[in-house]
């Protein structure tokens, strides 16, 4: 395993990072333990989950994930062989349960959500608290395009302060982002040099074969300011593992379970998606291997963040990690992303 510098922090953290959204509802806890023991013998030492998890976010299932992990914590006693990360939810994304249905990134929030996050966890601190999304209306969540609109939201001073005495108090060692944009990026890392406070050392973006909008606007902030993508959803919620191949629809499958995944359904997609599958075939290749290589490669990624909901697909996500995609196999992928660009944003 390669262990990569978050951002421009001391720690180190494996290049593929252990997802967990799943837990608690796909799997139980068992499971999800012995997705985390598998996890560290293959050397990785970073685990992300959030407050909001499991998904779909149901108030049923709300905070399941991070309990199950605190468990974990309490029973095995490694907490300090982990860098552990987690987010706090924002307004909108079809939740009502969360804090009376209004959870804002201001501090009365922030304090809420991050109390709750430790008591959970069964940690006394969190290595990188992360802000799941921007509390203002953006292009995230399947929107490519900017739409303007105006509206009053937490301004970014107010977030960053917050953040700024938790970290002072011990709770959080670094803060990221999560679905954002190049200017909210930007201004966070501005505010922070202005002010003196806790500068964002990642940011957790949706990156696959099917979405690379993040090339566009924030790969050179990545890599010029050293805050480096944690790529979420590398596979694009399963699709770029070839099981929806031809549109089939395998049972207990999260898209065929849960229709509010539509992102990763539309026609393009499942057309570019297919041809993707069709040349990791050709090479010789597990297709969801091959997705996952090409994210992990990419000189902007800090960590790859896999999720599985059985030991088979854990393994062969694993397996990734060894494999080197030939110039010839690279070529193949940039032909079919030049025809069919970022048909799933």
């Amino acid at each position: 395993m390669e262990y990569r510098p978050l951002g421009r922090t001391e720690l180190k953290v494996s290049a593929l990072c252990l997802g967990t959204m799943t837990w608690g509802e796909q799997n139980t806890q068992d499971e999800a333990f012995a997705q985390i023991e598998r996890a560290k013998a293959a050397g990785l030492n970073f685990i992300d989950t959030a407050e909001m998890y499991p998904v779909p976010p149901r108030a049923e299932t709300y905070t399941r994930t991070e309990q199950i992990i605190g468990n974990w914590f309490a029973q095995r006693g490694d907490r300090t062989d982990w860098v552990l990360a987690s987010k706090i939810a924002g307004p909108g994304n079809s939740i009502s349960h969360i804090r009376d249905g209004q959870p804002k990134l201001d501090r009365k929030n922030i304090v809420a959500a991050l109390d709750g996050s430790l008591k959970r966890l069964q940690t006394d601190w969190i290595d990188l608290y992360q802000l799941h999304w921007p509390e203002r209306s953006t292009n995230f969540f399947g929107q490519l395009g900017y739409q303007h609109k105006e509206e009053s939201f937490t301004a970014l001073e107010d977030t960053l302060e917050a953040l700024d005495e938790q970290v002072r108090a011990g709770k959080i060692r670094h803060i990221g982002l999560s679905n954002e944009t190049p200017w909210g990026t930007m201004r966070f890392l501005q505010i922070a040099q202005e002010r003196g406070w806790p500068r964002a050392v990642s940011i957790q973006n949706p990156y696959n074969l099917l979405n690379r909008s993040f090339e566009v606007g924030l790969a050179e902030i990545a890599i010029r300011e050293q805050i480096g993508l944690l790529a979420y959803s590398p596979l694009a919620f399963g699709m770029l593992s070839g099981k929806y191949f031809g549109g089939a629809r395998p049972a207990n499958a999260r898209i065929t379970l849960f229709s509010r995944f539509t992102r990763y359904t539309n026609p393009q997609t499942a057309s570019a998606c297919d041809r993707y599958v069709t040349l990791a075939r050709e090479h010789g290749l597990d297709p969801a291997q091959m997705a996952l290589a090409f994210v992990t490669s990419r000189p902007f990624v800090t960590s790859n963040i896999i999720g599985a909901t059985n030991l088979e697909q854990l393994e062969a996500n694993l397996g990734s990690f060894d494999l080197k995609l030939s110039d010839e196999l690279l070529a193949g992928i940039e032909a079919i992303h030049k025809d069919q660009p970022n048909p799933a944003p």
